[in-house]
């Protein structure tokens, strides 16, 4: 049985061209394609995919829609998490070899 990965991804200035949090409802969200299509291809590999994001929660409704209708594929969304570097910690498995928990930073706006 082949073992799927999770995938945590931020949403502004990874997913899509950063803006500011007042400015959400009032601006047109801009996709970042090369993200959009390594998502793409994590999601159609059976992946899973957590999207998370500092905007508060009552913008849940509003950003739903705009990854629906930017077709951003994802499985869950973990909305007002902190702005501070996020950190991600995992066991690792002495029986099988290799790194569990990876980290990948990108420039913002840039993709990946």
């Amino acid at each position: 049985m082949d073992k799927k990965n999770t995938y945590f991804v931020d949403i502004d200035g990874t997913i899509f061209i950063y803006r500011k949090f007042e400015t959400y409802e009032t601006s047109e969200a801009q996709v970042i394609k090369s993200t959009k299509q390594y998502l793409q291809q994590v999601n159609d590999e059976g992946h899973m995919i957590i999207l998370t994001t500092a905007r508060p929660e009552y913008l849940r409704e509003h950003t739903e829609q705009e990854l629906t209708k930017n077709g951003v594929p994802y499985h869950k969304l973990i909305m007002q998490i902190e702005r501070g570097p996020r950190y991600l910690i995992n066991d690792m498995d002495p029986k099988k070899p290799g790194d569990r928990a990876i980290a990948i930073n990108v420039k913002r706006d840039e993709g990946i």
